[in-house]
């Protein structure tokens, strides 16, 4: 499965590339689908490739469906029930 993640552009190069920032992480990315996006623009990017430009409120709702989908795994995982052993050997027949 492929996500695209919304950034923010902190720095752009000459050579259409720059460095985006999500959570604190900062990844360089390819900006020549979205020529005129600039410094403090939010982007989705995929691949490392900005594939286009989105408003802030845009970027943080993504985002906080992002935080809130973790926090739902990180509970299930935890509230579930431990794995039990098996009633079979290692030739798939009762022992």
């Amino acid at each position: 499965m492929c996500l695209a993640v919304p950034m923010k552009i902190i720095e752009v190069r000459d050579d259409k590339t720059g460095v985006a920032e999500l959570d604190g992480s900062r990844h360089e990315v390819n900006l020549s689908l979205v020529p005129d996006a600039g410094i403090g623009a939010y982007i989705i990017v995929h691949a490392g490739f900005a594939i286009e430009r989105m408003n802030e409120h845009e970027a943080q709702t993504i985002l906080s469906v992002f935080a809130e989908i973790a926090e739902w795994q990180k509970n299930a995982a935890e509230s579930a029930p431990s794995p039990q052993p098996s009633p079979l050997n290692g030739e798939g027949v009762k022992a």
